[in-house]
């Protein structure tokens, strides 16, 4: 994906620009037309669904750092997000003032602490995962070779050598 020059192409800057400048007139127009209430079937599946997902994240997070894996840092990025998602769905559908405030306990002291924790270690997965390399090659001892090197053939003529 990426260009000739080892950048992103061309075209990435502009398309991601106007799919967000596209967006704006689509959320006033959600704003206007949808109802403050709606009703929705498979609710529990939903909610479910969406936590088993971020369930499987966190495991995600886990194991590549333990791995200490370059997935680490979608990894990371991708929970975060999640953890944003499920903070603003869960203060923003709450039905009742408890759940309210349950809902912001939940956000303040576990969701969006969690997702900043997350986006630190992506931002810091490369760099984190670099010095890990670095320090293993360093300190792994010489390998025993089986096969020997090859050395360069010496020119068949002999024209260098000095004869007598």
């Amino acid at each position: 994906m990426l260009g000739p020059a080892g950048g992103l192409p061309r075209w990435v800057v502009p398309l991601f620009g106007l799919a967000a400048l596209l967006l704006v007139p689509w959320v006033v127009l959600l704003v206007v037309a949808l109802p403050s209430t709606h009703q929705a079937a498979h609710w529990d599946i939903a909610w479910a669904g969406f936590d088993v997902a971020l369930a499987l994240l966190l495991l995600t997070v886990a194991v590549a750092a333990w791995r200490r894996s370059p997935w680490l840092e979608g990894a990371a990025t991708a929970t975060a997000t999640l953890l944003f998602v499920d903070a603003w769905f869960d203060v923003l559908t709450a039905s009742t003032r408890a759940e309210l405030f349950v809902s912001i306990a939940e956000a303040a002291f576990v969701e969006l602490p969690l997702a900043v924790l997350c986006l630190l270690l992506a931002r810091d997965a490369e760099r984190m995962l670099r010095v890990m390399s670095l320090k293993r090659s360093s300190s792994a001892r010489p390998r025993l070779r089986l096969i020997p090197v090859q050395r360069p053939a010496e020119p068949a003529g002999g024209g260098d050598r000095l004869s007598a």
